[in-house]
């Protein structure tokens, strides 16, 4: 019987193209070769902590005041914090994440969990989540190279050395899970998805593919509690782009068009004509910048950018970012329903005013019924326009309430329509009579431009019932 099961799993398994060479027999001469390579760290900070130790404050010229003073006197304690690397030069380079060493104030290496050298900072980047650190030592080390993240496959098998839990060179092994991942941690976000174990003290440690080349730099894990076979690595392809700029500038250098973006949702491309769901709708643009500069306008959809198509609007960022600052770049556009060029040159975005965007204010209600969108809106005011440091021209009604069953009920109260159908909104009025005409006829899909609040223009299509 158990005979005939195993012949059922070999017809099984040939059924299916599987080899017998594809399941690795062991990962041992793979982690014996890499392990001089891949570096434990492991940075001190001082922090200063201030505390009073009774549940009130003693009143200016108290007796008391004097007697105790001492407690409430800053406080200064060492932390020290645990992490991953690996070498990529012989010459002591050393590349981590930059969550690892940042606030550091003394960094240190152990390499092949034997010799302990101090290092320096040669470049950080929060952006990326990478830091670039040189190891304070004329000793030669054992570099390993980087591969091709592009052409990893979903299934494909990896290993990730690293330091989890301050335990040192642990080898850990899986698949890839997936590709293109997007999880909220950082502006620029492409992540490779495995299943190899990583835990806390991985972050900036390697994950290689079965040639020994680093395809990712181990980041991140899903949930507080450890290794639930959901970790998230940076594609090494990203990856070098912004490690050779820390090395060479000790900065990075990225492409920069000024331009605010959203998603282009079905009913938006309804509205525009548009075949399909695509591109990067631009919502704003900044003035003076290579947008303004090209004649990028709001309004536009992006759909190509120096000859790279753009399926999703989270794609854009990404490819700008990545590209040489100063290109002189083709953009296509989709503009009253057709496709026009504009020849744009890229700015640098660490050096534009969109590097640290201001936080805005947000809006309070007010009263006018406009049955058609089941809201209630207000004409906006300047005082609206001075708290919310709006640009002065601004014109249009605030939402001041939104029934649930209103075909914008995903919007936000304070939130400002300042154009409907291509018409701008002065008051609640204007809007009315957009709106009632778009129900008498056979249009039933409006295009609105709204502020939200945080000021930032959004174009949303809009289908009336």
């Amino acid at each position: 019987m158990l005979k005939k099961f195993s012949i059922y799993i070999i017809l099984f398994a040939l059924s299916f193209g599987v080899k017998a060479e594809d399941y690795p027999g062991s990962f041992a001469d793979l982690a014996e070769k890499l392990m001089p390579s891949v570096v434990n760290i492991s940075t001190t900070q001082v922090i200063t902590t201030r505390s009073n130790p009774f549940p009130f404050e003693f009143p200016p010229g108290s007796p008391f005041e004097d007697m105790f003073k001492e407690f409430g006197e800053p406080q200064q304690r060492r932390t020290s914090a645990l992490g991953s690397g690996f070498i990529i030069d012989k010459d002591g380079i050393v590349v981590t994440n930059n969550h690892v060493i940042q606030g550091a104030e003394d960094i240190f290496v152990t390499v092949n969990g034997e010799k302990e050298y101090q290092a320096e900072i040669l470049g950080a980047d929060p952006l990326s989540d990478i830091a670039v650190l040189k190891i304070n030592s004329d000793e030669k080390f054992f570099p390993v190279k980087f591969g091709d993240s592009d052409v990893a496959r979903v299934g494909d098998w990896v290993i990730a050395i690293g330091n989890p839990f301050g335990l040192g060179g642990t080898v850990t092994s899986g698949i890839i899970s997936a590709r293109n991942r997007s999880i909220g941690l950082s502006r620029y976000e492409d992540y490779i998805q495995t299943d190899a174990s990583i835990n806390s003290g991985n972050s900036g440690g390697p994950l290689f593919n079965m040639n020994g080349d680093v395809i990712g730099i181990n980041t991140a894990i899903l949930g507080q509690s450890g290794s639930i076979g959901i970790g998230f690595a940076i594609p090494s392809n990203s990856a070098k782009k912004v490690i050779n700029q820390l090395i060479k500038f000790g900065e990075t250098k990225r492409g920069w068009l000024g331009v605010r973006i959203q998603t282009v949702t079905k009913e938006i491309a309804e509205a525009e004509n548009l075949d399909k769901a695509r591109g990067a709708l631009v919502a704003s643009v900044a003035d003076g910048s290579p947008s303004d500069k090209g004649g990028i306008k709001s309004g536009d959809i992006i759909l190509e950018f120096d000859g790279k198509k753009i399926g999703e609007m989270k794609e854009l960022p990404k490819i700008v970012a990545e590209t040489e600052v100063g290109a002189k770049v083709n953009v296509k556009v989709w503009r009253n329903k057709k496709e026009i060029n504009k020849i744009i040159i890229l700015g640098r975005l660490e050096t534009s005013e969109d590097f640290k965007p201001k936080l805005k204010t947000e809006e309070k209600p007010k009263e006018t019924r406009i049955e058609g969108l089941k809201i209630e809106v207000r004409s906006i005011t300047e005082k609206d326009i001075i708290e919310r440091e709006l640009p002065k021209s601004t014109s249009g009604v605030v939402i001041t309430q939104i029934d649930e069953n209103s075909p914008i009920n995903y919007l936000k109260i304070g939130n400002i329509i300042i154009e409907a159908k291509k018409r701008n909104i002065n008051t609640p009025g204007d809007l009315n009579i957009v709106v009632n005409s778009s129900l008498r006829s056979s249009e039933k899909t409006i295009l609105i431009v709204i502020y939200n609040n945080q000021n930032q223009k959004r174009y949303i299509g809009v289908k009336l019932d």
